[in-house]
């Protein structure tokens, strides 16, 4: 088993917490996450890539082990949290990296592509949007209302997704042996979200979501000119983003690699080791292997 260091930096006055993995000589991987989790998400892929790849996970300002300042002090928007992602990483000696990204983490990511399109060797999408052709509108439909026009008629609808009930639901939607999840998940999770002030944090994010959308045609330039490789592995059954968006990314990346898998939003906590397979496989294609270590799929 590969060690995994648990790290905190000092970016723009905030503490980010990161988990760190791997060779420092060896390419770079940087794991983006989603809400309402943390680098948490990936705390059992991180070893299974740490024997040839310079792994980094950050939680988000506001998620996890981070800081998370009230809305009266920090402004939460997608930008902003670009902007520390951004820091940590020049402040670690990053110039190079693939990204990993899911739900939250792909608009950061994208962002960070489009600023620093040199530094992208490749991109790896596990339930995380770029499409119009994504969203499940019966989901989005309350979000695109809420931010559009905040207030006391849209926000109940959007304030329940930071229950218990919704968060359980986000882990064990179109999973099919929902067995398989632990509760920990959610628990963990809903725990974080449930701190003082932070439900004004979640609903700021939501409120900005809507203007991660003008992004896209710019990330689909980028796919086109920067020929970049890209792997889609997603879960088939996420009613968040739906497989369309999964199959979007085929008509911008050269020879991008899409694989539908039978599960849901949260694909690592049902079908890690397939996940696991698809990514080792296509980033010693595209990046090629490092070390001489002995990870279950080298």
């Amino acid at each position: 088993m590969n060690s995994v260091h648990h790290r905190t930096a000092t970016v723009d006055g905030h503490e980010i917490f990161y988990r760190e993995a791997g060779h420092a000589d060896a390419p770079v991987i940087v794991l983006l996450h989603g809400y309402p989790t943390s680098s948490f998400m990936f705390r059992e892929l991180i070893p299974l890539l740490a024997d040839a790849y310079h792994v980094i996970a950050p939680d988000h300002l506001g998620f996890g082990h981070s800081d998370a300042p009230r809305v009266a002090e920090f402004t939460y928007t997608f930008d902003a949290l670009t902007d520390l992602t951004s820091g940590l990483l020049d402040q670690l000696g990053l110039d190079r990296y693939a990204l990993y990204v899911q739900d939250y983490g792909a608009p950061i990511g994208w962002r960070l592509a489009l600023r620093h399109p040199e530094r992208i060797s490749a991109l790896v999408t596990q339930n995380g949007n770029g499409y119009e052709d994504g969203f499940v509108e019966s989901f989005w439909t309350d979000v695109w209302a809420y931010g559009a026009n905040p207030g006391p008629d849209t926000e109940p609808a959007v304030r329940a997704a930071l229950g218990v009930d919704a968060i359980r639901w986000q882990y064990l939607h179109g999973v099919p042996d929902p067995s398989l999840v632990s509760p920990d998940t959610w628990e963990h999770d809903f725990a974080l979200v449930s701190r003082e002030g932070n439900d004004e944090v979640q609903l700021a994010l939501f409120r900005d979501y809507q203007n991660n959308r003008p992004l896209y045609p710019l990330l689909h330039e980028f796919l086109r000119t920067s020929e970049v490789p890209v792997l889609a592995v997603w879960g088939r059954n996420d009613e968040i983003f739906g497989p369309a968006g999964a199959r979007a990314f085929a008509r911008d990346a050269k020879d991008a690699e899409v694989h539908l898998i039978n599960g849901g939003h949260f694909l690592l906590e049902s079908h890690l080791d397939v996940v696991a397979g698809y990514l080792r496989g296509f980033l010693g294609r595209v990046l090629g292997q490092a070390g001489s270590g002995t990870g279950r799929f080298r």
